[in-house]
């Protein structure tokens, strides 16, 4: 069984998001969607800057498996990438909690209400 946070809200397409106390949001792949991707071979990262709508493409992670879009759960303005994913990929497989993509300061807040919390997305993955 995967490992779910209950401290995270997460997306159907199987992102977590966690709201930090500086109010932005920290946005990452749950342990489920690493799970199935396989060994993690390359992270492509969203531009600093750029404007993203919640379910919009940011990014895209590689596995030996199969290449899978990362999506922003939520609307806003990307503040920082996690730029160590470039050279260590595999750190997502390893604890894709603490392995985040991107962070972005969120155009509402009350966006995150509109996320799974822990209990419907372990339900959504058992689906």
């Amino acid at each position: 069984m995967s490992n779910i946070p209950s401290d995270l809200r997460y997306a159907a397409s199987h992102e977590w998001a966690r709201l930090e106390a500086d109010g932005s949001v920290t946005v990452g792949i749950s342990d489920h969607a690493q799970q199935a991707l396989g060994d993690v071979v390359f992270v492509e990262l969203p531009e600093v800057g750029r404007q993203v709508g919640a379910g919009e493409e940011a990014g895209v992670v590689e596995s030996v498996k199969a290449a899978s879009d990362v999506y922003s759960p939520i609307a806003g303005e990307i503040i920082e990438v996690n730029s160590a994913l470039a050279d260590a990929p595999e750190q997502v497989n390893a604890d894709p909690y603490a392995s985040w993509f991107f962070r972005l300061r969120p155009s509402s807040a009350a966006d995150l209400d509109q996320l799974l919390d822990a209990t419907a997305y372990q339900a959504a993955c058992e689906a």
